[in-house]
């Protein structure tokens, strides 16, 4: 009879699993090709009969590696014809007989018995399934090899739980696992080890893994790979891993130093060149949104040349950055762009600056996973290693690190690197870098490879254009604000941001703007003047910030500061006092026992001292001179004690003062 199984007709064989059976021996060669012919017949359509009289597997057998074939593996897939081979399990053993007890020497025969005992009790395997959850019990690996051997840490006190929970079931000493001679702790240790290793991700949680990486993307979205520069850049913060110092100046010319808290280092850099092609430090806890657009802006711009102070410091005739050294790649844009999945990063402000102001795409990748970003990674291993740790004051990798004890320059700030001279350190590495061969160019530096591509195969790349090039301050979100008037006070029309009045000739003078909401574009690092626009997106020009917020230069961290502590002394606070004054007094005051106030000391003294002289909210900031130290702290500090002499005035007609209510900075 050569009736087929209706359950086998649409076999594809095709996609079934292989089996590589060249290095079997004659006779298990010859017998796995005679399974596997039969299998091909069947799947081509020929009848039973015939497949019997070629192959000689009979029907039956026939069928039940066909059943086998289509069985599920644990990995995922079919077993195809990997069930073919001979002694292969494709199910786990049932036991259904109790387990008997021989003599002294224990049980005999007890294959499968846990595996039982589990079926007719499922609240002892729940139990079991919450323990290995839990972590009661670890999985170790035994050598650095990678090979899988492995070892149960806690296994004596689960075994002794697991007793407890056989006795609350009602089980007996002449019940197993009583009734046998190690109470079956070695058949719970291997269904501990196989249900731990039962997937990668449990086992690896089991060893005290806090995240997976490797996996494969098969994304279709996923980044292309570099094959020229500018298709693809990667972003990331690292955090340097030294102690800086700060020197401050009061107005009599006494220098104080502090040690500042935490810096990062943010890059983007090429994957194709390996070239860096924006770099920023941030002297914070942590960066934010507007640290990641500052480093995209200073990526698009095209680098100036440093003037170092430092002796010996300066560039090489092969090295450099690449729209100094290749002024074609000024303003040029990137295609896609990865990054982690840092709040920062993510930000409403930042994914609208690379997508829609920029022009790029982004990928964030898979949460905890350094592995998607492999070259800015390697980057800052390199920094790490031929940087930070040469330097004193590096804190080392880890509590532990030997080199920590060694850079300690045990109290002394003399020692330790200032920002100036970090900032400094950090422009002539990065250029050096940029003129060292690299074994992942293959012994080529990134400049000849950057000249390789864009001079030689003249591969073209997109620039930013004309208008945006003026206006980047449009890469950040525009805010929202109303304009306000007080007309029984005779206060003008104004808007309030940040805690801030803002306004100019034009918009004092429009009556017909009161009420109003304008769009408003800011410079994060210099908040004294801010650029508007009406509604309908014409623009009404620069407002400028009120009172001592207009005079001194500050960036929004600072003013957010600031206001902070304003709130909380409140009634100290004058009105006519200026706030960044008292802002770095208090800093001043707080920053001998406090590294936090040192960096935000720190921070403040650095946006006085490198702020622009003419507020340009709107494009590009040219950074002018910054002025000694002491000329900053001078601008910033009064002499206590000291009034100005008043000045004698007669024939003055006294008038009633008429303040109105609002903010006056």
């Amino acid at each position: 009879m050569n009736r087929r199984r209706t359950d086998f007709q649409a076999l594809d064989v095709a996609a079934w699993p292989g089996i590589a059976y060249t290095e079997f021996g004659d006779e298990d060669r010859r017998a796995f090709q005679l399974r596997v012919n039969a299998v091909e017949r069947y799947a081509r359509g020929e009848s039973i009969g015939d497949i019997e009289l070629a192959t000689g597997v009979n029907r039956r057998q026939l069928y039940r590696l066909l059943d086998r074939g289509l069985a599920q593996h644990p990995d995922g897939r079919i077993f195809g014809f990997r069930a073919l081979l001979k002694h292969v399990r494709i199910s786990d053993y049932v036991r259904t007989s109790p387990v008997k007890v021989h003599g002294d020497r224990g049980s005999r025969g007890a294959a499968g018995a846990l595996s039982l005992l589990f079926e007719r009790y499922p609240t002892l395997a729940a139990w079991l399934l919450l323990q290995v959850k839990q972590r009661r019990v670890l999985l170790q690996q035994v050598g650095t090899d990678g090979r899988l051997r492995t070892r149960l840490r806690g296994l004596r006190s689960l075994h002794d739980e697991f007793l407890r929970q056989c006795r609350a079931v009602g089980l007996t000493a002449a019940d197993y696992p009583f009734n046998t001679a190690g109470h079956a702790i070695r058949s719970l240790s291997q269904r501990l080890k196989a249900e731990m290793l039962r997937s990668f991700g449990a086992a690896a949680r089991s060893a005290g893994a806090s995240h997976l990486k490797g996996l494969p993307r098969h994304d279709e979205n996923a980044t292309p790979a570099a094959t020229r520069p500018y298709q693809v850049v990667e972003f990331d913060g690292h955090r340097l891993d030294i102690r800086l110092k700060v020197l401050v100046r009061d107005p009599l010319g006494f220098e104080y130093e502090f040690e500042i808290e935490r810096v990062w280092l943010l890059v983007i850099i090429d994957v194709c060149t390996r070239m860096v092609l924006g770099h920023h430090i941030v002297l914070a806890r942590e960066y934010s949104r507007y640290d990641v657009i500052k480093t995209v802006e200073k990526a698009l711009e095209p680098h100036l040349k440093r003037s170092f102070s430092i002796p010996g410091l300066d560039y090489g005739p092969h090295e450099g950055f690449a729209s100094h050294r290749f002024p074609e790649l000024a303003w040029a844009t990137w295609e896609w762009i990865r990054l982690d999945n840092a709040k920062a990063n993510l930000a409403h402000e930042t994914l609208t600056a690379l997508c829609e102001f920029v022009g790029c795409c982004v990928d964030a990748g898979p949460k905890y996973s350094p592995d998607e970003r492999p070259y800015i990674e390697r980057f800052f291993g390199t920094v790490a290693s031929r940087f930070s740790s040469r330097l004193p004051g590096y804190t080392g990798s880890h509590p532990r690190d030997l080199r920590r004890e060694l850079a300690d320059p045990k109290g002394d700030l003399r020692l330790y690197v200032s920002l100036d001279e970090l900032e400094e350190l950090v422009e002539y590495a990065i250029a050096s870098y940029h003129g060292t061969p690299h074994a992942g160019l293959n012994n080529v530096t990134p400049l000849e490879a950057m000249e390789y591509f864009i001079r030689g195969k003249q591969v073209m790349v997109t620039w930013l254009a004309e208008y945006h090039r003026r206006t980047l301050c449009l890469m950040q979100s525009a805010r929202h604000c109303s304009v306000r008037a007080y007309l029984p006070q005779g206060v003008r029309p104004h808007i309030n941001l940040y805690g801030v009045r803002y306004t100019n000739d034009v918009l004092a003078s429009s009556t017909q703007l009161i009420g109003k909401k304008l769009l408003l574009y800011l410079n994060a690092d210099d908040l004294r003047s801010v650029r508007a626009f009406l509604p309908d997106g014409t623009e009404l020009g620069v407002l400028n910030a009120q009172g001592a917020w207009g005079v001194m230069p500050h960036n929004l961290k600072l003013r957010q500061e600031i206001l902070k502590l304003r709130g909380r002394r409140r009634p100290l606070a004058g009105i006519d006092s200026n706030p960044i004054e008292a802002y770095v007094q208090a800093k001043l005051a707080q920053a001998k026992k406090s590294r936090r106030a040192a960096n935000d000391l720190a921070q403040t003294v650095r946006v006085l001292a490198g702020a622009p002289t003419v507020r340009t909210p709107a494009g590009p900031v040219r950074a002018a001179a910054p002025p000694a130290a002491s000329a900053v702290m001078s601008v910033v500090q009064k002499p206590a004690g000291v009034a100005p002499a008043p000045t004698p005035r007669t024939g003055v007609r006294v008038r009633k003062l008429s303040i109105g209510s609002g903010q006056v900075f």
